[in-house]
């Protein structure tokens, strides 16, 4: 970062000191809205991983694995992967943001989504980046929607374009909190559409979400762009559960 940016940051800390967002201490001289302690905790998604979801494993593996789900269940998806584990202060940081209007926490976490992608995709090209839509009734109680917000810093970042309008929710499917796995997949079947599949046919797509449980969202989302013609989905979220 140049010399204006700090500048100026460190001007606004002056009126508008910044607090964690972790642990509610000041930020300090720490980019961002996580104070250097809050950023060393970050539990950080490192193999070994199924090779497809991403989903981490225990132990020690010296070849290539898929987990039993993608295995029975593939995924519409080439591969997901995300940046975090839901834990720690990560659920927190993530709450606010998704519920509680913090919306100034987007490119913090573009952030973590750039390092997961440079790291897993360096060797990936993509035409456009592209995010899971809410209900549009959902959309306009909440006033947002935080996938698009990551999306769209996370495409500045990269330099790729939105593909904001090719994918639609064509139902509301409620939260899936407390659902099972099995569950989530029956409620979300269906629910997406694409728009513009015209637009779609051959392009390759980084399709973007906060958190990754089941990934059964992801993949509902992903199998209608395939469907549309897409030549390849990858997925990154911010945390996965």
């Amino acid at each position: 970062m140049s010399s204006g940016p700090l500048l100026l940051q460190a001007v606004l800390d002056l009126v508008w000191p910044r607090t964690c967002e972790g642990c509610g201490r000041p930020v300090g001289a720490a980019p961002g809205h996580l104070c250097w302690d809050c950023r060393s905790e970050l539990p950080v998604i490192r193999p070994p991983f199924c090779a497809q979801c991403g989903d981490p494993v225990e132990g020690a593996i010296t070849q290539e694995y898929r987990c039993a789900f993608c295995v029975e269940h593939a995924p519409a998806f080439v591969q997901a992967r995300s940046a975090l584990r839901f834990r720690g202060v990560v659920p927190l940081v993530l709450h606010r943001f998704k519920y509680g209007a913090a919306t100034h926490l987007a490119p913090d976490l573009a952030g973590w989504l750039e390092a997961c992608v440079n790291t897993e995709y360096s060797r990936e090209h993509f035409d456009a980046v592209v995010y899971v839509p809410l209900y549009p009734a959902r959309e306009r109680y909440r006033t947002y929607n935080q996938a698009a917000l990551l999306a769209e810093s996370l495409a500045r970042r990269l330099r790729l374009p939105v593909a904001g309008g090719c994918l639609k929710r064509v139902r509301d499917t409620g939260t899936q909190t407390r659902l099972s796995a099995r569950a989530r997949a029956a409620n979300v079947r269906g629910a997406f559409a694409v728009t513009h599949p015209g637009w779609v046919d051959g392009r390759r797509f980084l399709l973007v979400d906060d958190v990754m449980t089941t990934g059964a969202t992801l993949a509902e989302a992903s199998a209608a762009l395939m469907e549309a013609g897409a030549a390849g989905v990858h997925v990154v979220t911010v945390a996965r559960g």
